[in-house]
């Protein structure tokens, strides 16, 4: 960890964290990774994760303010073509204008990242937007999805959600980050065509988290805990339906070793259908993660 603070603080005061600056890139573009059917389109077996472009860490404010300082609209654009060049053809992530308009300059320079969006009804106002983004798949958003079946909220608007994405001939899915909703939505038989399935269930309700920890969790904490995934990976196994897995890397809780870090990879692609794929969010801060993980699919997602 030493090394990796007198890096970071190398590139702050060369200039790395100014807008404009470009995103971290090495080695020559890389063969093709393994893909699978999604809806009308072909997706490649990872999907860089749009996260860390709205400073979503998952980890601590601070680390969140400088995801959002980092990621201008250069730098995204410049992040979409580098993954191009390394294999992947997809993007995820929530709308925004920062997504928008890396999307639009990523293409204006020749890129064909394909996008699914995650969204919910709250942003029928940008329905539009989304929409002229020519998605290939939206799923309604995970946390809003979890807390619709857990605080009866209506989780039939949900239902509603994804029939309007149908309506509009668009993949839609549905997020989750709760294998138990993840089963109650399956056994129920809904018409969505696909799942983001959370591999940490992040959105467990206070008493399921008092049963764990006996206590609250300090403000903003979210459960990493080691059981979660296996759970999530079992419901995953059981539908027909496509899965795209996300936070196999417990948003960098699992990424202290390189031997963690591929063993998170291997362990998804091992206990996920062969007709998933994995959603993982990179930060080219202090290294390649684009070229680094992409190796670690084209090693995993197609053994």
């Amino acid at each position: 960890m030493p090394e990796l603070r007198r890096t970071f603080l190398t590139q702050i005061a060369g200039g790395a964290l100014v807008a404009g600056a470009s995103v971290a890139r090495g080695g020559a573009p890389a063969d093709a990774l393994p893909t699978v059917s999604f809806g009308k389109a072909t997706i490649t077996r990872l999907i860089i994760g749009g996260n860390p472009l709205g400073g979503y860490s998952h980890s601590t404010r601070k680390l969140d303010d400088i995801m959002r300082h980092y990621f201008t609209v250069q730098r995204t654009a410049d992040l979409l073509i580098h993954a191009e060049e390394q294999g992947i053809n997809t993007f995820q992530s929530h709308y925004s204008p920062l997504v928008r308009d890396g999307i639009r300059q990523a293409r204006d320079q020749g890129s064909k990242i394909q996008w699914i969006c995650l969204s919910h009804p709250g942003e029928d106002n940008f329905w539009n937007d989304i929409v002229g983004l020519k998605p290939i798949g939206i799923a309604h958003h995970g946390n809003r999805t979890d807390d619709a079946f857990h605080f009866n909220q209506n989780p039939e608007k949900i239902r509603d959600f994804v029939k309007k994405v149908k309506d509009a001939g668009i993949f839609a899915g549905i997020s989750t980050h709760s294998p138990h909703v993840f089963a109650r939505i399956e056994d129920s038989a809904w018409e969505n065509d696909f799942y983001m399935g959370c591999l940490y269930y992040l959105t467990r309700t206070p008493d399921e988290l008092k049963g764990i920890y006996g206590d609250k969790l300090v403000t903003k904490e979210e459960p990493f805990v080691a059981g979660d995934p296996a759970r999530m990976c079992e419901r995953i196994r059981s539908t027909k339906k496509p899965c795209l897995a996300f936070k196999l890397l417990g948003a960098g809780r699992n990424c202290w070793t390189k031997e963690l870090i591929e063993g998170s990879f291997q362990f998804a692609y091992k206990n996920i259908k062969a007709s998933d794929a994995c959603i993982v969010g990179m930060f080219p801060i202090l290294a390649d993660e684009v070229r680094e993980n992409a190796n670690y699919a084209r090693k995993y997602a197609g053994a």
